[in-house]
């Protein structure tokens, strides 16, 4: 019989609350084709109604995270064959570009497991994260400048000047040159490097810290301070913030999560 195709992201579920997403074409570094983001478009909508899932995992089979666009050929987006070039070429960048929208909008929390290159796209996708972790073996490039295009994609030119500041971030999309993970970890981007066969583990680390937060405070948490970079004031910032405490005093997790922490045990939360 026939053997049935690899799938592109391989899903796992290693604890309750948690969902890891392993982009899977390891013998192209997993780099973007139109089947593999459709696949993770199709996972990161099923997140989207999925309320028991709490921590998202993003990392790559194989020895890469991300090498961005596959240069050897992207594919045609469904519905576009009938279109122009300009507007075929329009749905394609829709479709990338969205990814980085999708994550930075749900409410669980992703974390970057960084475990080899992630450069363009992968880049982006790295940068969308709320948490960034990467081996020591990882390397970073925007990249998009080098083979012919804007170095201002994907969302980077938003997200790379707020994680690293604006003075690195632009040299790196100006040069698309490659950058350790040490020189990541200096400017920013990266919360932690660690040798490659401690990534697992600093990851589970990370996940016991945010699994500690009730449901309700971690999303509203990744929800505030995303949008905290996007507004103008200090003024603006603490009404958001004074809103988001009512809310969360307002459930049954709250008093939960402070009996817990004062009795120094684990807290049994129920979404409440």
């Amino acid at each position: 019989m026939p053997t049935s195709p690899e799938p592109l992201i391989e899903v796992e579920q290693p604890r309750d609350g948690v969902t890891v997403l392993r982009l899977n074409r390891p013998a192209r570094l997993n780099a973007m084709t139109v089947e593999l983001v459709d696949a993770l478009h199709s996972e990161l909508d099923r997140l989207a109604a999925d309320n028991r899932c709490r921590v998202v995992v993003l990392t790559g089979a194989g020895r890469g995270f991300c090498a961005g666009l596959d240069l050897g050929g992207f594919g045609e987006v469904p519905g576009s064959e009938e279109l122009g070039p300009v507007q075929s070429s329009m749905m394609v960048q829709t479709r990338i570009a969205t990814l980085v929208q999708k994550i930075r909008r749900l409410p669980q929390v992703f974390v970057a497991a960084v475990n080899g290159a992630a450069a363009g796209g992968g880049l982006a996708l790295v940068s969308a994260c709320d948490i960034r972790i990467a081996s020591d073996s990882a390397e970073f490039a925007v990249s998009f400048i080098r083979v012919g295009f804007s170095g201002c994609d994907i969302g980077t030119s938003w997200m790379l000047p707020r994680l690293v500041g604006a003075g690195r971030a632009h040299e790196l999309m100006l040069t698309g040159r490659r950058f350790d993970a040490q020189e990541a970890l200096r400017i920013g981007l990266l919360a932690d490097v660690v040798p490659g066969e401690q990534l697992l583990e600093r990851t589970d680390a990370a996940i016991d810290a945010l699994l500690a937060a009730p449901p309700m405070s971690l999303a509203l948490t990744k929800r505030g301070m995303w949008l905290a970079l996007e507004m103008p004031s200090l003024d603006t910032a603490i009404e958001m913030e004074n809103r988001q405490q009512v809310l969360t005093t307002a459930t049954t997790d709250q008093p939960e999560a402070m009996a817990a922490f004062i009795e120094r045990r684990t807290p049994i939360y129920e979404n409440r």
